[in-house]
C-alpha cells in the first residue's frame, strides 16, 4: 500500500515490525495444538503482506510496544482471513478447522491487546471484527476492507469523528456495494 510510512524501528531483543506474519508463524506453531499442521512461514513478498499491522505500529499509541501492536493486529487479520478467505500463516485443508483456527486468532490478537491495557484498541479492534462480518453477510466485501484500513489506524493513532461516523453509516448498511 502506497503512503504507508515504514515502521518504527524496534528497541533491541524485540520481533521487528517489519517481520510479524514469521513472529504469528512461530506463537501459533508453539502453541502445540491443531493448528502447528496447518502453520507455514509466509514468503516477505506475499500477496498479503503485514499492512494493517504496520499501520497499527506507526501510530503515536503503538510506540511504546510498534513490534507487539503489529504482531497482534496481525494476528486478528489472519483470524479474518481463516474466516473470509486465505490465511497467509495458517492454512489448513479443513474448513472446519479454518473457522476454529479463526476464533483462536481472534482471541490470541485481543489477549495480547488486553494485556497491554488498551481497551479502546480492543474497542477498535472488536468493531472490525463485527462490522467485516457484517460486510461478508451483506456481500459487501469492500465495506470490509475499509473497516480493516480505518480499524488499524484507530489502533495506532486513535479513531476520528468521520472513523466513527464511517462505523454508524456501515452497521446501518450504508455505502451498499
Amino acid at each position: 500500500m502506497s503512503g504507508v510510512p515504514d515502521p518504527p524501528e524496534d528497541e533491541p531483543g524485540r520481533q521487528s515490525t517489519g517481520d510479524p506474519l514469521s513472529a504469528l508463524a512461530e506463537i501459533v506453531g508453539d502453541l502445540g495444538d491443531l493448528l502447528v499442521g496447518a502453520v507455514t512461514v509466509p514468503d516477505r513478498g506475499s500477496p498479503a503482506p503485514a499492512v494493517h499491522g504496520a499501520l497499527a505500529a506507526a501510530g503515536p499509541f503503538a510506540a511504546g510496544a510498534p513490534a507487539e501492536y503489529a504482531l497482534l493486529v496481525e494476528a486478528i487479520r489472519e483470524g479474518y482471513l481463516q474466516h473470509y478467505g486465505t490465511g497467509r500463516v495458517v492454512q489448513p485443508s479443513d474448513p472446519d478447522l479454518a473457522l476454529l483456527a479463526g476464533d483462536r486468532l481472534y482471541a490470541l490478537g485481543l489477549a495480547r491487546l488486553a494485556d497491554l491495557g488498551d481497551l479502546e484498541a480492543v474497542s477498535q479492534l472488536a468493531d472490525v471484527i463485527s462490522l467485516s462480518a457484517q460486510a461478508h453477510a451483506e456481500a459487501r466485501p469492500t465495506v470490509a476492507d475499509d473497516a480493516w484500513r480505518l480499524g488499524a489506524l484507530a489502533v495506532g493513532a486513535g479513531a476520528t469523528a468521520e472513523h466513527e461516523a464511517a462505523k454508524t453509516g456501515w452497521r446501518r448498511g450504508a455505502a451498499r456495494t
